[in-house]
Protein backbone atom coordinates (compact mmCIF):
# COMPACT_ATOMS: atom_id res chain seq x y z
CA UNK A 1 0.00 0.00 0.00
CA UNK A 2 3.06 2.23 0.05
CA UNK A 3 2.41 5.53 -1.70
CA UNK A 4 -1.25 4.79 -2.31
CA UNK A 5 -3.16 7.52 -4.11
CA UNK A 6 -6.61 7.00 -2.63
CA UNK A 7 -8.00 5.94 0.71
CA UNK A 8 -11.38 5.78 2.41
CA UNK A 9 -12.24 7.87 5.48
CA UNK A 10 -14.97 6.38 7.67
CA UNK A 11 -16.65 7.32 10.93
CA UNK A 12 -19.26 5.90 13.30
CA UNK A 13 -22.55 7.80 13.09
CA UNK A 14 -26.20 7.30 13.99
CA UNK A 15 -25.15 6.72 17.59
CA UNK A 16 -27.17 9.50 19.22
CA UNK A 17 -29.89 8.24 21.54
CA UNK A 18 -32.73 10.28 23.02
CA UNK A 19 -31.29 13.51 24.42
CA UNK A 20 -27.68 12.40 23.88
CA UNK A 21 -26.61 13.96 20.59
CA UNK A 22 -23.51 13.61 18.42
CA UNK A 23 -22.51 15.85 15.46
CA UNK A 24 -23.46 13.44 12.67
CA UNK A 25 -24.31 16.02 10.04
CA UNK A 26 -20.93 17.74 10.39
CA UNK A 27 -19.05 14.43 10.25
CA UNK A 28 -20.99 13.27 7.20
CA UNK A 29 -19.69 16.34 5.38
CA UNK A 30 -16.12 15.09 5.87
CA UNK A 31 -16.03 11.29 5.50
CA UNK A 32 -16.53 9.07 2.45
CA UNK A 33 -18.11 6.13 4.32
CA UNK A 34 -20.50 6.13 7.29
CA UNK A 35 -20.73 3.26 9.78
CA UNK A 36 -24.34 3.73 10.85
CA UNK A 37 -25.48 2.20 14.15
CA UNK A 38 -28.23 -0.39 13.86
CA UNK A 39 -29.88 0.18 17.24
CA UNK A 40 -28.26 -2.56 19.31
CA UNK A 41 -25.21 -0.75 20.73
CA UNK A 42 -26.47 2.78 20.07
CA UNK A 43 -28.93 4.83 18.05
CA UNK A 44 -32.70 5.18 18.08
CA UNK A 45 -34.86 4.71 14.94
CA UNK A 46 -35.32 8.44 14.32
CA UNK A 47 -31.59 9.12 14.62
CA UNK A 48 -30.63 6.20 12.44
CA UNK A 49 -33.08 7.19 9.69
CA UNK A 50 -31.85 10.79 9.79
CA UNK A 51 -28.23 9.64 9.47
CA UNK A 52 -29.09 7.39 6.53
CA UNK A 53 -30.89 10.22 4.75
CA UNK A 54 -28.04 12.65 5.34
CA UNK A 55 -25.46 10.13 4.12
CA UNK A 56 -27.52 9.53 0.99
CA UNK A 57 -27.79 13.27 0.35
CA UNK A 58 -24.02 13.74 0.83
CA UNK A 59 -23.14 10.81 -1.43
CA UNK A 60 -21.52 8.97 1.47
CA UNK A 61 -21.43 5.16 1.42
CA UNK A 62 -23.74 3.61 4.03
CA UNK A 63 -22.30 0.82 6.16
CA UNK A 64 -24.09 -1.29 8.77
CA UNK A 65 -22.37 -0.80 12.12
CA UNK A 66 -23.50 -4.00 13.78
CA UNK A 67 -22.83 -4.57 17.47
CA UNK A 68 -23.61 -6.46 20.62
CA UNK A 69 -27.04 -5.96 22.18
CA UNK A 70 -25.62 -3.59 24.80
CA UNK A 71 -27.06 -0.06 24.92
CA UNK A 72 -25.95 0.44 28.53
CA UNK A 73 -22.33 -0.34 27.72
CA UNK A 74 -22.31 1.28 24.26
CA UNK A 75 -21.51 -2.13 22.82
CA UNK A 76 -17.99 -2.08 24.23
CA UNK A 77 -18.41 -4.96 26.68
CA UNK A 78 -17.85 -8.61 25.76
CA UNK A 79 -20.96 -10.78 25.57
CA UNK A 80 -20.61 -14.57 25.56
CA UNK A 81 -23.17 -15.26 22.83
CA UNK A 82 -24.58 -18.55 21.68
CA UNK A 83 -23.44 -18.64 18.02
CA UNK A 84 -26.97 -19.11 16.66
CA UNK A 85 -28.19 -16.13 18.66
CA UNK A 86 -25.31 -14.00 17.40
CA UNK A 87 -26.11 -14.94 13.80
CA UNK A 88 -29.75 -13.93 14.33
CA UNK A 89 -28.78 -10.62 15.98
CA UNK A 90 -26.47 -9.74 13.10
CA UNK A 91 -29.12 -10.61 10.50
CA UNK A 92 -31.71 -8.56 12.37
CA UNK A 93 -29.47 -5.48 12.39
CA UNK A 94 -28.53 -5.79 8.73
CA UNK A 95 -32.15 -6.15 7.68
CA UNK A 96 -33.28 -3.19 9.78
CA UNK A 97 -30.67 -0.77 8.47
CA UNK A 98 -31.03 -1.92 4.87
CA UNK A 99 -34.79 -1.37 5.11
CA UNK A 100 -34.29 2.20 6.32
CA UNK A 101 -31.61 2.80 3.69
CA UNK A 102 -33.92 1.74 0.88
CA UNK A 103 -36.57 4.24 1.97
CA UNK A 104 -33.88 6.92 1.61
CA UNK A 105 -33.02 5.82 -1.91
CA UNK A 106 -29.79 4.06 -0.98
CA UNK A 107 -28.68 0.71 0.46
CA UNK A 108 -26.06 -0.66 2.79
CA UNK A 109 -22.87 -1.21 0.83
CA UNK A 110 -20.60 -2.70 3.51
CA UNK A 111 -20.55 -3.91 7.13
CA UNK A 112 -18.38 -2.96 10.10
CA UNK A 113 -18.65 -4.63 13.51
CA UNK A 114 -18.57 -2.25 16.47
CA UNK A 115 -16.58 -2.06 19.69
CA UNK A 116 -16.67 -5.24 21.74
CA UNK A 117 -17.73 -7.36 18.78
CA UNK A 118 -15.04 -5.87 16.52
CA UNK A 119 -12.22 -6.55 18.98
CA UNK A 120 -13.52 -9.96 20.07
CA UNK A 121 -13.61 -11.45 16.58
CA UNK A 122 -9.97 -10.61 16.03
CA UNK A 123 -9.16 -13.74 18.05
CA UNK A 124 -12.48 -15.43 19.02
CA UNK A 125 -13.00 -17.97 16.25
CA UNK A 126 -16.53 -19.03 17.21
CA UNK A 127 -17.91 -15.49 17.26
CA UNK A 128 -15.93 -14.51 14.17
CA UNK A 129 -17.47 -17.38 12.23
CA UNK A 130 -20.96 -16.48 13.44
CA UNK A 131 -20.62 -12.83 12.44
CA UNK A 132 -19.07 -13.52 9.04
CA UNK A 133 -21.47 -16.36 8.26
CA UNK A 134 -24.42 -14.08 9.04
CA UNK A 135 -23.11 -11.36 6.73
CA UNK A 136 -22.56 -13.88 3.94
CA UNK A 137 -26.05 -15.29 4.45
CA UNK A 138 -27.56 -11.81 4.18
CA UNK A 139 -25.52 -10.65 1.17
CA UNK A 140 -22.24 -12.26 0.17
CA UNK A 141 -21.30 -9.23 -1.94
CA UNK A 142 -21.02 -6.91 1.09
CA UNK A 143 -17.42 -5.97 2.02
CA UNK A 144 -16.52 -6.17 5.73
CA UNK A 145 -14.31 -3.63 7.51
CA UNK A 146 -12.01 -5.43 9.96
CA UNK A 147 -8.70 -5.16 11.81
CA UNK A 148 -5.66 -6.41 9.85
CA UNK A 149 -4.08 -9.61 11.10
CA UNK A 150 -7.18 -10.90 12.86
CA UNK A 151 -9.01 -14.20 12.50
CA UNK A 152 -12.20 -12.52 11.28
CA UNK A 153 -10.47 -10.87 8.32
CA UNK A 154 -8.85 -14.14 7.26
CA UNK A 155 -12.09 -16.08 7.67
CA UNK A 156 -14.10 -13.50 5.71
CA UNK A 157 -11.71 -13.82 2.80
CA UNK A 158 -11.78 -17.62 3.01
CA UNK A 159 -15.58 -17.45 2.72
CA UNK A 160 -15.35 -15.33 -0.41
CA UNK A 161 -16.27 -12.00 1.16
CA UNK A 162 -14.24 -8.91 0.49
CA UNK A 163 -12.39 -8.29 3.74
CA UNK A 164 -11.28 -4.65 3.95
CA UNK A 165 -8.50 -3.81 6.39
CA UNK A 166 -8.71 -0.51 8.24
CA UNK A 167 -6.59 1.69 10.46
CA UNK A 168 -7.71 3.90 13.34
CA UNK A 169 -6.66 7.53 13.32
CA UNK A 170 -7.56 8.29 16.93
CA UNK A 171 -6.59 5.04 18.69
CA UNK A 172 -3.31 3.81 20.15
CA UNK A 173 -1.88 0.51 18.94
CA UNK A 174 -0.13 -2.32 20.73
CA UNK A 175 3.09 -3.63 19.10
CA UNK A 176 1.17 -6.65 17.74
CA UNK A 177 -1.18 -4.41 15.76
CA UNK A 178 -4.18 -4.72 18.10
CA UNK A 179 -5.85 -1.68 19.64
CA UNK A 180 -4.96 -0.57 23.15
CA UNK A 181 -7.90 -1.30 25.45
CA UNK A 182 -10.04 1.71 26.28
CA UNK A 183 -9.59 0.74 29.93
CA UNK A 184 -5.92 1.75 29.67
CA UNK A 185 -4.52 5.31 29.72
CA UNK A 186 -3.94 7.02 26.36
CA UNK A 187 -5.99 4.47 24.43
CA UNK A 188 -7.62 7.36 22.55
CA UNK A 189 -5.47 9.97 20.82
CA UNK A 190 -6.48 13.61 21.16
CA UNK A 191 -3.50 15.45 19.68
CA UNK A 192 -4.44 16.30 16.09
CA UNK A 193 -0.87 16.81 14.90
CA UNK A 194 0.09 13.31 16.08
CA UNK A 195 -2.95 11.79 14.39
CA UNK A 196 -2.26 13.58 11.10
CA UNK A 197 1.39 12.49 11.14
CA UNK A 198 0.39 8.87 11.69
CA UNK A 199 -2.17 8.90 8.88
CA UNK A 200 0.25 10.48 6.42
CA UNK A 201 2.75 7.75 7.31
CA UNK A 202 0.05 5.15 6.71
CA UNK A 203 -0.80 6.49 3.26
CA UNK A 204 2.79 7.11 2.18
CA UNK A 205 4.65 4.23 3.82
CA UNK A 206 2.02 1.64 4.75
CA UNK A 207 2.97 1.78 8.41
CA UNK A 208 1.72 2.86 11.83
CA UNK A 209 3.64 3.52 15.03
CA UNK A 210 2.61 1.63 18.18
CA UNK A 211 2.57 3.40 21.53
CA UNK A 212 5.98 1.93 22.44
CA UNK A 213 7.49 3.19 19.17
CA UNK A 214 7.30 -0.11 17.30
CA UNK A 215 6.74 0.30 13.57
CA UNK A 216 3.76 -1.75 12.38
CA UNK A 217 3.62 -2.58 8.69
CA UNK A 218 -0.06 -2.70 7.73
CA UNK A 219 -2.52 -2.97 4.89
CA UNK A 220 -5.38 -0.52 5.16
CA UNK A 221 -7.89 0.67 2.60
CA UNK A 222 -9.80 2.77 5.11
CA UNK A 223 -9.14 5.11 8.04
CA UNK A 224 -11.58 5.35 10.95
CA UNK A 225 -12.16 8.45 13.05
CA UNK A 226 -14.59 7.97 15.93
CA UNK A 227 -17.48 10.42 16.18
CA UNK A 228 -17.91 10.24 19.95
CA UNK A 229 -14.57 11.73 20.99
CA UNK A 230 -13.98 15.41 21.75
CA UNK A 231 -13.09 17.43 18.64
CA UNK A 232 -13.82 14.45 16.39
CA UNK A 233 -15.10 16.44 13.42
CA UNK A 234 -12.18 18.86 13.34
CA UNK A 235 -9.73 15.97 13.69
CA UNK A 236 -11.35 14.14 10.77
CA UNK A 237 -11.30 17.32 8.73
CA UNK A 238 -7.60 17.85 9.50
CA UNK A 239 -6.78 14.28 8.47
CA UNK A 240 -8.68 14.70 5.22
CA UNK A 241 -7.04 18.02 4.41
CA UNK A 242 -3.57 16.65 5.13
CA UNK A 243 -4.09 13.58 2.96
CA UNK A 244 -5.55 15.56 0.10
CA UNK A 245 -2.69 18.04 0.44
CA UNK A 246 -0.31 15.11 -0.03
CA UNK A 247 -2.13 14.10 -3.21
CA UNK A 248 -4.18 11.27 -1.70
CA UNK A 249 -7.79 11.14 -2.91
CA UNK A 250 -10.47 10.48 -0.28
CA UNK A 251 -12.82 7.91 -1.81
CA UNK A 252 -14.96 5.12 -0.39
CA UNK A 253 -13.57 1.63 -0.86
CA UNK A 254 -17.04 0.71 -2.14
CA UNK A 255 -16.66 3.02 -5.16
CA UNK A 256 -16.24 1.29 -8.48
Amino acid sequence: MTGQRSIDLNSDVGESFGNWRLPDEDMLGVVSSANIACGFHAGDPKTILSSVRTAAAEGVAVGAHIGYRDLAGFGRRFIDYDPAELVADVLYQLAALDGLARTAGTRISYVKPHGGMYNTIVTHEVQARAVIDAIAEFDETLPVLLLPGGYALDYAREQGLRGVAEAFADRSYNPDGTLVSRREPDAVLHETSEVVENMLRLAEEGALIARDGTRIETEAESICTHGDTAGAVQMARSVREALEGAGVEIRSFTAA
